[in-house]
């Protein structure tokens, strides 16, 4: 295909020039901070020399001290950033070279010639699904030029054709094109400056109480400084917002410019097609991650992560009726969005990336199109990729910290566990995915059992009712976040829904015809719960010898009912402790922890209810149980003096973790019942159609 020129667009420019005026707003901002600080440490000294001149004595010394060091300590606040180390952590990565790798640097060498830039530093793997450029950012990047670093995703290798492996490193390399990267290293510098005086404030905090400590005097200008610097703080809290919105909106510009650039390189489906493809890809891998973390107490991990998560994503995409082709999913624009029913659009100011649609739909405005004539897979540009795989599994597994020796688990055995737990996790095909992310509204079950009509399977579960479904889930998102629009929780102005603007101002309006629409969609769905139930209930009562539908039912309604309660503990203890992880003084430690206490009773109470109910014995493993017990046997303390007891911590936020699991999973496990049992009785006719 013929190399289309890449012509920067004006909103891209007009991106480029708010990000460089915010970072020059910051540097103008801090300059006059430190200068005042300057200003007043000059004053500070001056004075305190002043005072103790007019009349030497204990308190004026002591006070002229204290107000020198007044200046000194807030120019040391705005000087401290300068003395922190930073080290980037590349443990996760594997470097390769050439030699070890020759084709791929082959192919590398070629999208570098095409785009017209400079051949990577060094190239690295790492274990993910991803690939990202990156490079040495420090005070002297934003001044010098700096080689960039590329970093390939073996995970993202695993699932994409060379083809498409090409598209997406063009899109990266795209990147190494663009002058504005220098732009992110200024951002980078100044977000590390600001989190620095912000939030990384310990070795500093150490110094003035050890300083107010020396004498009363002291104290009293240590708190002076104090309310100085969390003044200083406020400023650069708007700063950073500004610094940060501005170049989050270059970033989204830098990204479908790179795009551009890829599809210059390779056409616009191999990019499309990957990137519809990257959410099972990416879902797929993070599963089997997880389905490891269960087998660390077991001692057994994976000898080729990268084989396993391969099977996990075609079987999903299988079960999805997705088409596979050439071994990999092709995954559609329809199928990526096919329980997406918002109608809800906000511009996300915040965001890096743009939305993976939206990507898609600039891609395609490029019309450069050029068809994928044969496949091969982005492994054969490896030398050996079932050994660099295993090295990279074995990378994984080093990290983790086992009690004795692991032990691979094979592949066939993998590939069985992962179907019986999908099996345990999942609904009947025969319900069309109406209930994977809704239960069974509550209705009365005594007066849906006069309510006759004819109705089929294939009528209850249609693809009009599961639609209807996500179209109540996505209108009740929708409701929640217009909320937070009209409370101001999310500072925006204007919003789009259904194709129409409005104002902040209009979002109560629009909330209150939401909430009749949602009412009736709810009623409808409501309904067809009644028109479900005696379906079911009619094939039991003539196939069925002793019916336990109704039980079912009543079971899960009661179950339903009681559930916010039982949960309420774990999301009050949940919100009280966040402050842990902040930087709190001692006395609102310890009054925070006694406020606590009757929350931990109650939650105490709902863990015993638990170890004694038959339903949740099934779900409790040894290990949730021993943590439990552990939890129930004293009352513990987590904060002496002046440190946290972390491991008394663990206990506590394990028995909640373990508390909220057992609850949500045996809620999960009501529900399988109930759906399994509708199932099974179908079973017992061949008829679909009954007057109910």
């Amino acid at each position: 295909m013929t190399k289309k020129e890449i012509k920067i667009s004006s909103e891209f420019k007009a991106q480029t020039t708010k990000a460089i005026m915010s970072i020059t707003f910051f540097i103008l901002t801090y300059v006059l901070m430190l200068v005042l600080a300057v200003g007043l440490t000059f004053l500070c000294i001056y004075g305190g020399i002043m005072l103790i001149a007019i009349r030497p004595m204990f308190i004026t010394i002591a006070l002229g001290i204290g107000l020198a060091s007044l200046g000194v300590l807030v120019l040391i606040f705005l000087l401290k950033f300068i003395f922190r180390s930073h080290k980037v952590d590349r443990s996760h990565l594997f470097e390769i070279t050439k030699e070890d790798e020759p084709e791929l640097f082959d192919l590398i060498k070629n999208i570098v010639n095409q785009v017209g830039t400079t051949f990577p530093k060094k190239v690295y793997l790492s274990t993910d699904v991803n690939a990202a450029v990156f490079y040495d950012s420090s005070f002297w990047s934003m001044f010098l030029p700096v080689r960039k670093n590329l970093q390939i995703g073996l995970g993202l290798v695993n699932v994409v054709s060379k083809a498409e492996l090409t598209a997406i490193l063009s899109h990266e390399f795209g990147h190494f094109s663009q002058k504005t990267m220098k732009v992110g290293s200024y951002v980078y510098n100044v977000n590390q400056v600001i989190y620095n005086l912000l939030y990384d404030n310990e070795s500093y905090d150490r110094l003035i109480q050890s300083w107010a400590n020396v004498s009363g005097y002291f104290s009293i200008f240590v708190v002076l400084a104090v309310k100085i610097i969390e003044g200083v703080q406020a400023i650069l809290r708007l700063v950073y917002e500004i610094v940060n919105k501005s170049y989050m909106g270059l970033s989204r510009e830098m990204e479908f410019h790179a795009d551009e650039i890829a599809s210059s390189v390779t056409g616009f489906e191999p990019l499309k097609n990957s990137l519809l493809r990257m959410s099972i890809a990416d879902h797929s891998f993070n599963y089997v991650l997880s389905f490891y973390d269960g087998k660390i107490n077991s001692n057994q991990k994976s000898e080729n992560l990268y084989k396993e998560h391969l099977f996990v994503m075609n079987f999903l995409a299988e079960d999805s009726n997705i088409k596979i082709e050439n071994s990999l999913p092709k995954v559609t624009y329809e199928e990526l969005n096919k329980f997406n029913k918002s109608k809800l659009v906000i511009k996300d100011q915040w965001a890096s990336h743009p939305s993976t649609e939206d990507r898609i739909e600039m891609l395609e405005k490029t019309g450069m199109s050029s068809q994928e004539t044969e496949f091969i897979p982005a492994s054969k540009v490896f030398k050996n990729i079932i050994k660099t795989q295993k090295e990279l599994t074995n990378k994984i597994f080093n990290n983790v910290q086992y009690q004795g020796e692991p032990i691979s688990i094979p592949f066939e055995e993998f590939k069985n566990e992962y179907r019986n737990e999908f099996s345990k996790n999942s609904f009947s095909k025969m319900y069309n995915s109406y209930y994977d992310n809704k239960n069974p509204i509550l209705f009365d079950i005594n007066a849906a059992k006069s309510i006759k009509e004819l109705v089929g399977i294939d009528e209850i579960f249609s693809d009009d009712m599961v639609d209807l479904v996500y179209t109540a889930i996505a209108l009740q998102d929708d409701i929640e976040t217009i909320k937070q629009i009209a409370e101001k929780a999310i500072p925006i102005k204007t919003f789009d829904y259904d194709g129409q603007k409005y104002k902040q101002k209009d979002s109560k309006e629009l909330i209150e015809n939401l909430d009749k629409e949602l009412k009736m969609i709810n009623d409808q769905i409501k309904q067809n719960d009644i028109r479900i139930f005696n379906f079911f209930k009619r094939i039991e009562q003539k196939a069925i010898d002793t019916p336990e539908l109704e039980n079912l039912y009543r079971d899960f309604f009661d179950f339903d009912k009681e559930f916010g309660t039982k949960y309420e503990p774990y999301i009050k203890l949940s919100n009280e402790l966040q402050f842990v992880e902040l930087t709190t003084p001692f006395d609102q430690i310890r009054s925070n922890f006694a406020r606590i206490k009757p929350i931990e009773v109650k939650l105490k109470n709902g863990i015993k209810e638990l170890l004694s109910d038959n339903r949740y014995q099934t779900v409790i493993t040894k290990e949730i149980k021993d943590n439990f017990e552990l939890y129930l046997s004293k009352q513990w303390q987590y904060f002496g003096n002046d440190k946290y007891f972390d491991n008394n911590l663990k206990i506590i936020f394990t028995a909640m973790n373990n508390y909220a699991f057992v609850l949500s999973r045996g809620y999960f496990l009501l529900k399988k019942r109930l759906l399994d049992y509708q199932k099974e009785i179908l079973k017992t006719t061949h008829n679909n159609v009954y007057s109910v």
